[in-house]
């Protein structure tokens, strides 16, 4: 039997902070740094649209086993809303759809109303969106001019900052659950204010506990490979663990070590009660477990050893 021919690129693994520019997808992004770091395996947490900039981890290695738990975590988003027009798309990108005055809001009346939109709300997501009905994504319907009725999903606003308000132009800070729709969003917010709004700025600031500060541009890394070869960013790649931050972790013992990785439920002294856990061995990430009725920990993810 013939072995499996393994991919090619380097075996590198760890959590890659991008700060995504505009005009470019997620996926484009993505596989410009798997060719610039030569990576073998890579995938990103959550995408951002060709219009929005800003934090976009790319997962490498055995760290793309992490990629569902940031998928899960909170946003925060810098929003630009701009007030008096509603798009097809909810964003710049598309058509303009409705034009109406923008009356000369005052800002406690605005924050009043930015406030009716925090805590858990409904959203139903936009025809140009990646969500797949019957194996379709919904974008690719829209663009044959389908739309189709879409199920509304709760989704939490923990909080809505206006940083700017000055005429057609509505600046806010948005933090967020997963699943959010800052699109819709902007064009709730808007049919609230009773003139219609659509997103023409879009930042990802934070993604759990990462931050746009701690990232690197894709023009810095281009240039870094260009001068000094690919492994010249794995100084910029963070642990897979990482992603985990302020998750309780596990020491394992040799014994129980070996028949957790069997793929066994192990019952491990003075671990928590319920939730998951971040396992390690002798100082080193093992993967993650989860702690079962019983009190035994079970195998989810596990990171292969370097």
């Amino acid at each position: 039997m013939s072995r499996r021919k393994r991919a090619p690129g380097r075996d590198v693994t760890g959590i890659l902070l991008l700060d995504k520019p505009c005009g470019i997808t997620s996926n484009g992004a993505l596989q410009v740094v798997k060719r610039l770091l030569d990576a073998r395996k890579a995938g990103h947490t959550g995408s951002l649209d060709p219009l929005a900039s800003g934090l976009l981890p790319i997962m490498l290695g055995e760290a793309t086993k992490m990629s569902a738990f940031l998928l899960n975590a909170d946003k925060h988003y810098w929003t630009e809303c701009k007030l008096g027009e509603v798009t097809n798309t909810g964003d710049a990108e598309g058509e303009v759809i409705a034009t109406r005055p923008v009356p000369a809001f005052e800002e406690d009346a605005v924050r009043a109303v930015l406030a009716e939109f925090v805590g858990e709300i409904s959203q139903i997501p936009p025809m140009h969106s990646a969500i797949k009905q019957n194996g379709q994504p919904l974008y690719k319907l829209a663009h044959q001019g389908i739309e189709v009725e879409r199920a509304p999903r709760t989704v939490e606003i923990f909080s809505i900052n206006m940083l700017e308000l000055k005429g057609d132009c509505l600046v806010i800070e948005v933090h967020c659950s997963k699943g959010t729709y800052i699109r819709t969003l902007a064009e709730d917010i808007g049919a609230r204010l009773g003139c219609g709004a659509h997103v023409s700025g879009l930042r990802r600031l934070q993604v759990g506990a990462f931050d746009v500060d701690e990232a690197i541009g894709l023009d810095q890394l281009h240039e870094m490979v260009e001068q000094d070869g690919p492994a010249a960013a794995d100084s910029y790649l963070l642990p897979a663990d990482d992603a985990l931050n302020g998750w309780p972790q596990i020491t394992l013992s040799e014994d129980v070590a070996f028949y957790l990785k069997q793929g066994q439920p192990v019952l491990v002294p003075r671990a928590p009660t319920s939730g998951w856990v971040r396992l390690y061995q002798h100082g080193a990430f093992v993967g993650v477990g989860e702690i079962l009725d019983d009190g035994r920990v079970a195998p989810r993810r596990l990171v292969r050893e370097a």
